[in-house]
């Protein structure tokens, strides 16, 4: 029996989205997805470690920028998710280096937000 888990389906469903929509959004074949989470094996953890994964980071990232920011990085959640001290240290400081930075709790909520990104809407939805 698996777990669900519903931050992974939303993630996958965001980018199966952009998949399609990458025709009238040519800068969504950018997205990609940042593996730094998930259950791993030590030997496997060690190499990702060496290589420069770190905890916390967010897991999507869309490096186009716009007049709010250099590029967006998403950290998806769940409904009742919340974010590990290490993911606001990470938020915070990528917000602090001129990123825009939002935590998506849907799939939907991170269409929206990278939609509204793409057409210069702002974070207090002015363009």
């Amino acid at each position: 029996m698996t777990r669900s888990n519903p931050e992974h389906a939303a993630q996958v469903a965001v980018m199966k989205w952009a998949a399609l929509a990458c025709g009238s959004m040519p800068e969504l074949r950018l997205l990609f997805a940042i593996p730094n989470g998930g259950a791993r094996n030590v030997i496997t953890g060690k190499r990702l470690k060496d290589e420069g994964v770190r905890a916390g980071v967010p897991d999507l990232f869309l490096p186009v920028a716009r007049h709010d920011g250099h590029g967006l990085f998403i950290e998806m959640k769940s409904a009742k998710g919340v974010t590990t001290r290490l993911q606001d240290a990470w938020l915070y400081a990528l917000d602090a280096e001129g990123y825009r930075v939002e935590v998506c709790r849907s799939a939907q909520a991170a269409i929206d937000t990278i939609t509204e990104y793409l057409r210069g809407v702002n974070q207090n939805g002015q363009r």
